[in-house]
């Protein structure tokens, strides 16, 4: 029975240290910004990080430089911290990545998050020809104007401002788009800039109006925000495995226990029946003659 359970604790040894070893790699973190990944000089902007329950450190890297550190506040949310840039300035801006830490083991990084600075030019002018109004199926293009001289424009339409569309140009830059659908229906602005991280104050909006055309069965497609909010990580399968191991090393030791416990009542039981024995053979020899 020894035997036995001593293999039940090396297999509970062995399991364990697999978990351990499978754990050495830790799943990148979730990176979000809120209000948006757009924010105008001087404003305040929230990036929040998202690990798991077990982290206990999370740092905030800027191009590649640690930016920020913080350790996770609310017991009920262990596994999301919140970094706060009081005033968003050219300085702020540029594409972060965060960590988290459980132990002495660090995460890979997140998907990157590109913060861009607005504000940091003069107010490009926007217009689109032949006008806003157009029958699905037609042409339409977008003309941005920045007299102050620039190097790249943006064209951004409300609803899908992570997916901006861009070109290079000094002073003028034309989007054409077509043919539209109902699926264009919407309002753009445009931006200039001299770096991917700091555009310019944004044009007045201009509302691009697609009317159905004979045959047009185009849907308007659901419009992607730029962030949809995490899911909470699923961590059953792992805490599962965890108790299952507990248990395992659990049961031996108790198994252990009960064969020490029945061993210590046989030595007992031994001796309770040799100490008789031990009596009568000692009264016979006081009673026999010298």
């Amino acid at each position: 029975m020894t035997s036995t359970l001593t293999a039940l604790l090396f297999l509970g040894l062995y399991l364990s240290q697999t978990t351990s070893t499978q754990k050495q790699i830790l799943s990148k973190p979730i990176i979000w910004v809120k209000p948006n990944f757009m924010i105008p000089k001087g404003m305040p902007v929230l990036i929040w990080c998202q690990g798991t329950p077990e982290a206990i450190e999370y740092q905030l890297h800027l191009e590649g430089h640690l930016y920020a550190q913080q350790s996770p506040k609310q017991l009920e949310r262990r596994n999301t911290v919140m970094f706060r840039i009081p005033k968003m300035t050219l300085l702020t801006a540029g594409q972060y990545r965060c960590f988290y830490r459980i132990k002495e083991l660090w995460s890979k990084p997140s998907d990157p998050l590109d913060l861009v600075v607005t504000g940091m030019y003069d107010t490009p002018t926007l217009s689109v020809h032949p006008g806003n109004k157009v029958i699905s199926g037609k042409n339409v293009t977008f003309s941005c104007r920045l007299d102050t001289a620039t190097n790249k424009f943006f064209l951004l339409k409300e609803g899908r401002s992570s997916h901006p569309q861009h070109r290079y140009g000094n002073i003028q830059v034309e989007f054409p788009i077509g043919p539209v659908t109902t699926a264009h229906r919407g309002t753009y602005r445009c931006f200039g800039s001299y770096n991917n991280h700091a555009w310019s104050f944004p044009s007045k909006p201009v509302k691009l109006l697609v009317t159905e055309g004979v045959g047009d069965t185009s849907l308007v497609p659901t419009e992607h925000t730029s962030f949809s909010a995490p899911a909470f990580w699923d961590h059953t399968a792992h805490n599962i495995l965890q108790i299952g191991l507990a248990f395992l090393v659990l049961m031996a030791l108790m198994c252990l226990l009960v064969d020490y416990w029945l061993c210590r009542k046989r030595i007992q039981e031994q001796a309770n029946r040799a100490s008789p024995q031990e009596c009568r053979r000692r009264f016979r020899t006081q009673r026999t003659p010298g």
